[in-house]
């Protein structure tokens, strides 16, 4: 199974829409899930630990995915605090260490959110994530429709290839 996460907690967020994108591009076989609860989950405190019942969730869909694909904006010019609130919780019980990952970054912007990329890099690095493979997708909203959609054939076929790299790191 191939996790996705959204590093954006917007309803509209076009890193969403590229997840979506890659959902539809899947290998054939491959199960492939957004998770949705990124929002759920509390501040990291590790007083809390093991934590309450939505990061149980998070921790059991990472459990279950034998690959990861991340799509995040970029703010302030780095990762979204939701997804790195998210990592947090995940450093000691080691839910990610091994699974192959795949990053992708999303902003209407020319550099597409590169930095947001450097810095989820580095702290998969420190738990031991391999990270197979990293695209910035700069621009994004001309390559949406008017319905959210992402309509850029040259943005899909990205998308499909990083999904195949995916599921045969994931196998």
């Amino acid at each position: 199974m191939i996790l996705a996460i959204c590093g954006s907690l917007q309803r509209t967020s076009s890193n969403l829409a590229l997840l979506r994108a890659a959902g539809t591009a899947a290998p054939p076989g491959t199960v492939y899930q957004i998770f949705e609860g990124l929002a759920a989950l509390p501040a990291f405190n590790p007083d809390d630990e093991p934590g309450p019942a939505s990061v149980l969730a998070w921790r059991e869909a990472l459990r279950a995915a034998q690959g990861v694909l991340i799509s995040t904006p970029e703010y302030a010019h780095g990762m979204p605090g939701a997804l790195k609130n998210a990592l947090d919780w995940v450093v000691g019980s080691g839910e990610l260490v091994g699974k192959p990952t795949v990053l992708v970054s999303a902003s209407p912007g020319a550099t597409g959110g590169v930095r947001a990329q450097v810095q989820l890099v580095q702290v998969l690095s420190a738990m031991d994530v391999p990270v197979i493979e990293t695209f910035t997708v700069p621009l994004v909203r001309g390559k949406l429709g008017p319905d959210g959609e992402v309509r850029d054939a040259a943005t899909l076929k990205r998308l499909a290839d990083a999904l195949s790299a995916l599921a045969r790191a994931a196998d």
